[in-house]
């Protein structure tokens, strides 16, 4: 196989490489993989996550966040049936 040039992208990540990118620890990047958080393949004992999903992964991660500032911007976010708070009722 030749090698890469420097303007080629490796389609695969290993668990370390993944975990420098998203700045986390090692351990972080596989609970997200063992929970299916984050898509990956298993090459013998290794686990490998493509490039793009995780470009997918993080853009998820930023319309998420994106979502919920909206959401705390509402006028309905203040309503404890739909922001997951409890109604406390006079007795």
């Amino acid at each position: 196989m030749a090698p890469q040039s420097a303007g080629d992208a490796i389609r695969f990540l290993t668990v370390a490489d993944t975990a420098e990118i998203l700045n986390v620890e090692v351990s972080e990047v596989m609970a997200l993989v063992e929970s299916g958080e984050l898509p990956a393949i298993q090459v013998g004992p290794q686990w490998r996550i493509e490039r793009e999903v995780l470009e997918s992964y993080i853009s998820s991660l930023y319309e998420q966040q994106r979502r919920r500032a909206l959401w705390e911007q509402s006028d309905f976010a203040s309503l404890a049936e739909l922001s997951g708070g409890t109604i406390i009722r006079p007795e």
